[in-house]
């Protein structure tokens, strides 16, 4: 061949063009032809390609001549037919006007860097993957031959497509599996580097298996768990050096600084060993079954105890290990029961940026957990992530956490201790027009619920811009933070003022139901003294609208729930009160408390309604004479839920004292439930009492009540007893023994009236629920 003269032809032949995804670049498509001629030019071999060129346009920009530029690109690339000048023309229009990708920034996803050679381990020599045998006979040498061996298998390892090949030689696989077994500890540089190489397999998912079968993932538990240990031992030793250099400084101070010198060189290479084998097992992780496995070996221990080391690599690495381990229960748990939350504060805030970020998302993980939360607020996370709100790149992450925390009552008012409030308003205003964050809106409506931020929030002309912007934009969760802010006593109540009328504007039937649920729950929270309701429902004709809105189905069932309790607030009024006896409104709270009778919420709402109505002669009236209102409360005085028996109590006891004839039906009724089980004996007695008494041991005579009194006539012969025969004219309580206290329901066990601390003072004056009366309370 030696005397022969090949020629080889090549053609270039153009093809499309399109712009550039991400950059201001047009993408060029062409296809290159090579072909061999031979002696007398005939074409002996060709082979074809497609290749792309990218011409980048770093000067364009918004006052670009575009066609003057198109020409330019037309005349200086050779793959553009000057026919095409239209067509590049329209494209560097099309990139002129195109939107920043960049614009909306998508949530990135931080992963460890990838690996790299480490310090110590690189070679002079180049492997090839010709000579493998000959690397794996190095395997069976010395120390120093074997680091040099798996060295050069790792320069060929870390090309992947050398991979499968190094899959099918069984012989160098298991070589390095038994010197990694065999050898590990006596040099970190084998351990590291063997590791390494697995690692590269590690990195694909099919060959897992590969790195099962040698039980790779096993040894490096085992391999990390021990240098953990030797680390302690590190620490151990160096703090015995640097007691004994304080106590003898001038002689022991070569010798401490020697050791520091010592200790740092074996850290460096500790953690590099460190970070290959966790690089691994997180590879490994990603099936759960493996992680399983991990996890029994206690992997989360050993992770959160490497959280000490200052190397930014290793750590990025440990966190995104916890943060995939972080999704399972046990895993959260098992991070709960060490200080790991602990560590991690100490990572925030931090001057990388990639391990800040991947500490936060570790910690919004944990952030779900209760007592996780609340461990984050005693090591004094909560100002480090609020002074984070003013960082871009970490914000809505910190603003997530912080939102958890904001989530328990018990930790709201220690933002008030902050500047977080005022650099939520600055957001909040800053947004324009376009709709608000869902996690910022959400954490201002947590907030506003603790009274101390509502006066921050509300602080300058903080409620004023809250109520502008509300009203405008006409969003919902807006006015549910103005809403929770409304719901405070003393200067935030009182600021809403001058704003019912234009609360009062927003009910009716044309606006958003969302909207006007948070608009009527505002102004049912306006319970102020100095505030005119009867003309605001005059002048806004909100009568009509409440009324038709207690309809069963009339509307969803939260816009009905905000209608009651408007109602409830408005009732305080005697002039709206009657305005609702007139207009129906209460025939139509006795029928939603039919269809609703189910609902807890409801069923209190509305007889707090009663409660207020009963204060007012015009709606009194109404509702004792012309409903079946008190029965229905009187059905409810025993209700399982507390709240519903307290309120009824409460309207039940002004219902008695104003009409005589409902009076005794409580009265006994009350005397009922309270003496239920004495009175269930007494008709047990009565079923009873045509069969002879056998008076036998102590045991029967208990169940013999007429025993238990004086002959005196005071049980009568029919054995049965009425409430009043309890109750003497001074109200002294007679017929009572060592075992049962009997009475009725207007005194107390002395006689003396009980009545329940802040409520109207009323003849029956005690709820079944209140712990006064020993005997009664123990025996229940």
């Amino acid at each position: 061949y030696s005397n022969k003269v090949f020629l080889i032809c090549r053609k270039v032949k153009g093809g499309s063009i399109d712009v550039h995804p991400t950059e201001k670049a047009l993408v060029v498509q062409y296809e290159v032809e090579a072909t061999i001629l031979g002696e007398m030019g005939a074409p002996m071999l060709g082979e074809r390609k497609e290749c792309q060129k990218i011409i980048r346009l770093k000067s364009l920009n918004s006052n670009t001549d575009i066609a003057s530029l198109a020409r330019k690109v037309v005349d200086e690339c050779r793959l553009i037919h000057p026919s095409k000048l239209a067509e590049v023309e329209q494209l560097l229009y099309y990139l002129q006007n195109r939107r920043k990708s960049n614009e909306k920034k998508e949530k990135r996803q931080i992963k460890p860097r990838d690996l790299t050679p480490f310090e110590g381990m690189e070679i002079d020599e180049e492997a090839n993957i010709n000579n493998i045998d000959d690397y794996v006979e190095l395997l069976y040498e010395d120390i120093p031959e074997k680091v040099r061996g798996s060295t050069l298998i790792l320069q060929l390892a870390r090309n992947p497509d050398n991979l499968k090949e190094l899959l099918h030689n069984e012989t160098a696989l298991g070589a390095l599996a038994r010197v990694l077994r065999e050898d590990w500890k006596q040099s970190v540089e084998l351990a590291t580097t063997i590791i390494y190489i697995f690692f590269c397999f590690s990195s694909f998912s099919q060959f897992h298996g590969l790195i099962t079968h040698y039980k790779i993932g096993a040894l490096c538990m085992n391999i990390v768990e021990h240098e953990l240990k030797r680390y302690d031992l590190w620490q151990d030793e160096l703090q015995k050096k640097k007691k004994a250099y304080i106590l003898v400084v001038f002689f022991l101070k070569k010798d401490h600084e020697k050791a520091f010198k010592k200790y740092q060189g074996l850290l460096v290479k500790q953690e590099q060993l460190l970070r290959v084998a966790l690089y691994l097992l997180l590879n490994l992780a990603e099936d759960p079954r493996t992680e399983l496995k991990m996890r029994n070996k206690n992997i989360v221990l050993m992770l959160v105890k490497t959280l000490d080391r200052e190397n930014a690599e290793l750590l990025v690495l440990v966190v995104s290990f916890l943060k995939k381990l972080s999704i399972y229960l046990e895993n959260k748990n098992d991070m709960a029961e060490i200080d790991t939350i602990e560590k991690l504060a100490s990572l925030v805030p931090c001057e990388h940026e990639d391990l800040l970020n991947i500490t936060l998302r570790l910690l919004l993980n944990l952030s779900f957990d209760t007592g996780l939360r609340s461990k984050m607020v005693q090591v004094g996370l909560l100002p480090k992530l609020t002074a984070l709100l003013g960082n871009e790149s970490q914000k809505q992450i910190a603003m997530c956490i912080l939102y958890h925390i904001s989530v328990d009552d018990r930790f709201k008012s220690m933002f008030a201790y902050t500047d977080c409030i005022p650099q939520l308003m600055k957001m909040l205003f800053e947004h324009g027009e376009e709709p608000i964050d869902a996690e910022l809106i959400s954490f201002c409506i947590n907030l506003a619920a603790n009274k101390r931020n509502a006066q921050i929030m509300c602080e300058g002309n903080g409620l004023k811009m809250l109520m502008k912007r509300s009203l405008k934009l006409k969003d919902p969760l807006l006015m549910k933070m103005i809403r929770n802010i409304s719901q405070h006593d003393g200067p935030p109540k009182h600021l809403f003022i001058d704003y019912v009328g234009d609360l009062a504007a927003q009910i009716g039937p044309d606006e958003d139901e969302d909207f006007v649920i948070e608009c009527l729950g505002t102004l049912a929270n306006l319970t102020i003294p100095e505030l005119d309701w009867e003309l605001v429902l005059k002048e806004y004709n909100l009568v009509p609208f409440l009324k038709d809105h207690l309809k069963p189905g009339s509307a969803e069932d939260d816009l009905i729930l905000e209608v009651v309790i408007m109602i409830g607030t408005v009732s305080m009024d005697d002039s709206c009160a009657a305005m609702f006896a007139k207009s129906g409104i209460i025939p139509a709270l006795i029928e939603l408390l039919n269809a609703q009778q189910e609902d807890d919420e409801f069923v209190c709402q509305i007889v707090y309604v009663f409660y207020q109505m009963v204060f007012h002669q015009a709606t009194r009236d109404v509702i004792i004479k012309e409903t079946q209102a008190p029965a229905y409360l009187i059905d409810l005085m025993h209700d399982k839920n507390a709240e519903i028996r307290k309120v009824c109590d409460n309207t039940l006891d002004i219902i008695a004292e104003y009409d005589e004839e409902w009076g005794k039906k409580i009265q006994s009724e009350k005397f009922r439930w309270y003496n239920s089980q004495w009175l269930e004996m007494v008709e047990n007695r009565q079923m009873d009492e045509a069969e002879p008494y056998m008076y036998g041991d102590d045991s029967d005579l208990l169940e013999r009540p007429d025993l238990f009194y004086s002959a005196d006539g005071i049980i009568p012969s029919d054995g049965a007893i009425s409430p009043e025969f309890f109750h003497t004219q001074n109200g002294d309580v007679i017929g009572q023994h060592t075992s049962w206290l009997f009475f009725s329901a207007g005194t107390d066990g002395f006689g003396q009236m009980a009545v329940s601390p802040g409520r109207p003072i009323t003849a029956y004056g005690f709820r079944p629920d209140e712990q006064y009366y020993y005997g009664y309370a123990s025996s229940r």
